[in-house]
């Protein structure tokens, strides 16, 4: 194990999950609190659909991917509020439109099925450089947001509707949440998979949820079990020669059952926080 340390391909990997880890920590914090967990399922698969477009058209994978998922959650709140549907309702809609895709292009175009597969199941072991600037920036960029809004955002998880009535720009901040999440799942295409991101995002944001209500900490915490997820996992294929982004998500599922059964909150009403809780 220390010997693979040495080489640049799983420098690049444990790099790949630290960056990955916070991320999609941070993202999943909102998604959990928002009740829009199916959104990472339907940006995914747009993100897939971009991906094999773009091996369809010979461009670049991640910047065409990045175009998808971004456009997809960005329809989302207009979809929503046009058709007066449900968020869930809409990003059905969006999921099942980017599944046609999928399949219409693994259809025609037989020879993008094994390039395809790889963006399905992801492949830590093989990120380059560029992967890796992609996750930093991404990074950077969430946790800016996090950082530099923090309230309002707080107010827009809370209640759009009391957030702009309190003066927020509650659809921007909401934009803004739903175009990260695109970058995030586009970002972690290669490395995690289009299939396997969902689960990251969701696991350690919802094991995090059992142990605290106050936001700040659930957002650190989400982080740091991502990360937890993403090392560890790393080690447990690299000695058992498994694939490293399955092996990432089932830790993070184990992780969050082991939560669920140390740590059970008794709520004391319906979204119920305290004094100094989350909101």
């Amino acid at each position: 194990m220390l010997e693979l340390i040495g080489y640049d391909f799983f420098q690049r990997a444990l790099v790949a999950v630290v960056l990955t880890g916070i991320c999609c920590g941070l993202v999943g914090v909102w998604i959990l609190l928002m009740k829009i967990s199916f959104i990472t399922v339907a940006i995914s698969h747009a993100a897939l659909a971009g991906g094999l477009l773009a091996l369809v058209w010979h461009r670049p994978v991640v910047p065409v991917a990045m175009i998808f998922s971004v456009v997809t959650a960005g329809l989302l709140a207009p979809l929503s509020e046009r058709g007066r549907l449900h968020p869930e309702s809409s990003i059905g809609v969006m999921f099942a439109t980017a599944l046609g895709v999928v399949f219409l292009v693994m259809g025609v175009v037989p020879e993008a099925r094994t390039q395809g597969l790889s963006l399905l199941w992801g492949s830590l072991l093989t990120v380059e450089k560029m992967d890796l600037f992609v996750l930093a920036g991404t990074t950077l960029v969430t946790a800016g947001l996090v950082l530099a809004c923090f309230k309002e955002i707080q107010a827009v998880i809370f209640s759009r509707e009391l957030a702009r009535a309190s003066g927020i720009a509650a659809g921007v901040f909401f934009f803004l949440i739903l175009f990260l999440s695109g970058a995030v799942v586009t970002a972690c295409l290669k490395s995690i998979g289009g299939l396997l991101v969902f689960s990251l995002i969701l696991n350690p944001a919802a094991a995090a949820y059992q142990i605290t209500y106050n936001l700040k900490k659930m957002y650190a915490l989400s982080c740091l079990l991502a990360i937890l997820s993403g090392v560890a996992g790393l080690v447990i294929a690299s000695l058992a020669n498994w694939p490293a982004g399955a092996c990432v998500v089932l830790v993070s599922s184990f992780i969050f059952f082991v939560a669920l059964a140390v740590c059970p909150k008794k709520r004391r009403g319906k979204n119920y926080v305290g004094e100094k809780g989350l909101f």
